[in-house]
């Protein structure tokens, strides 16, 4: 298996991607190749959306490696935790016909609830923010007893984990809640509320076929699962049963998803313009911020992730570790990409896929970095990255809301290095040091470059540096050991 797996891969990664037409590839081909060579992610499909159209589809990879089957336009993939988007627009459509309220309390629409879960509102529940006992144990991917109704029973004795609006905790409780309560207002179990209100209406006959229920349930055309445990690629399978498969059980593929996306900004899914606006608000937890997963991903609407940020925002559902789906309103682009790998992780590149349709979003161009990193970087490009501590220097004295964190110089500083730009990282890695002499991590950073350009002199010396500084740090301690023998 291992050998037949191999070599699986060195077709996958060496050849061109296998398209739905035998096209020249363009850039964005190019662009998700490196990804899925970077990431060993066996197959792909994508879809982008431009000005209310599908601009771009395609099909990348092996839906099942272990026969070379390749990815087409027929094959399914489990979108995961996306599902919570289309459960979140389905609470819209019962708010919209006047069934229920967003910060109504879920007693009002459901009974047999704990005393302590009656505050909680649905909004707190789309949002991740009710506090409530998980009825899924996230660590082992599996529900907190053997079948649903002995997993019930105990989660309704669980005490909450916070107040409601607290703080922000992923919780699939939250979501079967939703289901029930979908259920309850709309006269039918919410699987087919979503089929005959969004799926039927946007016209997803894969996605209506593949119905619920992931991979445990026969799909036809359905992409195989995989993960890599201690470095070796392993099937995997997923599947949640039904009262749970408002958190994650539908599959779709991308060009079914960019439909849907369309459909829903055009207004076909809301009978009210300001629904949207609705579905994308993140919510506030009790002391007025917003709460989500990452500093990208970082609050959490109804139903939708949220990237909240100054330039180029975004609304990004991701399922699975696996699967992503980013909305740009304000740049009218929406982009899809779907995988059958457990760690792709396509969130953490679809913005620099972005970047090939609005320029300003390409790392290269400063995207991501703060205002004070933005004025620097611009200066460093005119005037060198070797002068790089005496330009702070004035930029500082001249400027007094200039400013600079350890943190965002660092992350710069490994950008740079993704860009292949090591001369620059060094410099930047180096201000690092100068501005933040007390802190062990810039020295550890400064010592792993260092390693990488075959300084070994100079690497040890860093490495030690920071182990003075904070003894804990394993990673310095481990390269230290590791350069010495």
């Amino acid at each position: 298996m291992f050998n037949f797996l191999k070599k699986a891969f060195f077709i996958l990664l060496f050849t061109s991607s296998i398209q739905a037409a035998n096209a020249q590839a363009d850039s964005v081909d190019l662009f998700i190749n490196k990804q899925m060579q970077k990431g060993k992610i066996p197959g792909l499909q994508l879809a982008i959306v431009r000005h209310g159209k599908i601009i771009k589809t395609g099909n990348y990879g092996y839906a099942n490696l272990q026969d070379s089957i390749p990815v087409t336009n027929e094959t399914v993939f489990t979108i995961n935790s996306i599902t919570k988007a289309f459960v979140g627009v389905a609470v819209i459509q019962l708010m919209e016909a006047g069934k229920l309220k967003l910060d109504a309390p879920i007693s009002d629409y459901l009974t047999g609830l704990p005393e302590s879960w009656k505050p909680v509102t649905v909004q707190q529940l789309l949002s991740h923010t009710s506090g409530l006992p998980d009825i899924v144990d996230e660590d082992e991917s599996v529900m907190i007893a053997g079948d649903p109704e002995e997993a019930w029973n105990k989660v309704i004795t669980m005490p909450n984990v916070f107040k409601p609006g607290e703080k922000f905790s992923y919780n699939q409780t939250n979501y079967l809640l939703l289901g029930r309560i979908i259920h309850r207002l709309s006269g039918m179990p919410f699987q087919q509320f979503i089929l005959k209100e969004q799926l039927e209406k946007v016209g997803m006959p894969k996605t209506i076929s593949s119905g619920f229920g992931a991979t445990k349930t026969i799909v036809a055309h359905a992409a195989g699962g995989y993960q890599f445990s201690r470095g070796q690629l392993n099937n995997m399978f997923f599947s949640f049963p039904p009262f749970l498969q408002a958190a994650a059980g539908m599959s779709s593929t991308a060009k079914e998803m960019a439909d849907w996306v369309i459909a829903l900004q055009q207004h076909q899914l809301f009978k009210q313009a300001s629904s949207l606006a609705t579905l994308w608000k993140p919510a506030k937890l009790n002391n007025g911020r917003p709460g989500g997963f990452s500093s990208l991903l970082n609050g959490y609407a109804a139903g939708w992730p949220v990237v909240d940020r100054a330039e180029h925002p975004a609304v990004a559902p991701v399922g699975g570790n696996r699967s992503a789906l980013f909305v740009y309103p304000d740049d009218d682009l929406s982009i899809i990409i779907l995988t059958n790998l457990s760690g792709a992780a396509p969130d953490k590149f679809i913005d620099e896929l972005a970047g090939l349709f609005i320029p300003d979003m390409k790392e290269a161009n400063g995207f991501g970095l703060s205002p004070s990193l933005k004025i620097l970087k611009r200066v460093l490009d005119t005037k060198r990255y070797q002068n790089a501590i005496s330009e702070v220097t004035k930029l500082k004295k001249n400027n007094p809301h200039f400013l600079l964190t350890e943190n965002e110089v660092n992350n710069w500083g490994y950008n740079l290095i993704s860009q292949k730009k090591l001369k620059e990282a060094l410099e930047i890695f180096r201000l690092n040091v100068y501005l933040f002499p007390a802190s062990a991590n810039v020295y550890d950073s400064l010592g792993e470059l260092y390693e990488e350009l075959g300084n070994t002199d100079l690497a040890i010396q860093n490495y030690e540096r920071s182990l003075k500084l904070d003894p804990k740090n394993e990673n310095a301690g481990r390269h230290l050991k590791q350069l010495r023998n």
